[in-house]
């Protein structure tokens, strides 16, 4: 945990899912099944396999272009697999009942909103950059819900970039969206090995892994800290602002 000299903190920075969300394991069928049932109700459970099949490829672009997309993306290629011209407002319906789908599902770490507190305290910068096809709306839907909107000043979302992390310049976007100059003054905290803590990394900022076994592990890289429990990034961070 350390071994550089590093600048003193300006900000931390987090990902959504898994680190401040509550890990969803969802089946992606099961989430699309509302969607095809609207798109194609006499072959609903076939339509639901091929919106999800989609879904897969996008997020496996984190380990190949680290391409970024967008739902509306999604439905698109979808369309193209179906053989079957979709009208924009069906696309727009059938992202607004897979929303919906996962509406139960996203639940905020109760620990949330104690912790960003405390950082905010310590004059610190607070930002969010998630791996994400979903509109910034969708998110916003859900931190608004649960009070973190007003704790967190920038909100980055990569439906809205050209790369996901673990690109670095998803990363450079959300210090400059921190107006923070210098990486190793900021701290990443996320659940996955790779997109997250590799990616902050190798653009000089320290990295955090909240420990998920759900999420490949990821050897090349070892991380600042490690923690179970938003709570315990305290101490790292009280540490490191020196």
């Amino acid at each position: 945990m350390g071994g550089l000299a590093l600048s003193r903190l300006q900000a931390v920075i987090f990902d959504w899912g898994g680190t401040l969300s509550e890990y969803a394991i969802a089946e992606f069928e099961q989430l699309w099944l509302r969607a095809a049932r609207h798109l194609d109700p006499e072959h609903e459970a076939q339509t639901a396999m091929h919106l999800a099949s989609v879904e897969v490829a996008f997020w496996e672009r984190t380990a190949t272009t680290q391409q970024s997309g967008t739902l509306a993306d999604i439905l698109a290629d979808a369309t193209r697999l179906l053989g079957r011209d979709v009208a924009e407002a069906v696309r727009e319906e059938a992202a607004a009942l897979y929303l919906d789908a996962w509406e139960p599902l996203i639940k905020h770490d109760p620990d949330c909103v104690p912790v960003l507190e405390a950082l905010r305290a310590r004059g610190l910068r607070i930002g969010l950059l998630s791996n994400t096809h979903w509109p910034r709306d969708y998110h916003e839907r859900f931190l608004e819900r649960d009070g973190l909107v007003e704790l967190i000043e920038a909100r980055l979302y990569t439906s809205e970039m050209p790369y996901m992390k673990p690109h670095p310049e998803a990363f450079r976007a959300a210090l400059a969206a921190l107006n923070v100059t210098d990486a190793s003054a900021a701290v990443f905290v996320g659940d996955r090995p790779f997109d997250d803590v590799s990616g902050a990394k190798a653009v000089g900022m320290r990295g955090v892994l909240r420990t998920n076994p759900a999420v490949p592990s990821y050897d090349a890289i070892e991380p600042d800290a490690v923690i179970d429990r938003l709570p315990e990034l305290l101490p790292h961070i009280e540490a490191w602002d020196q």
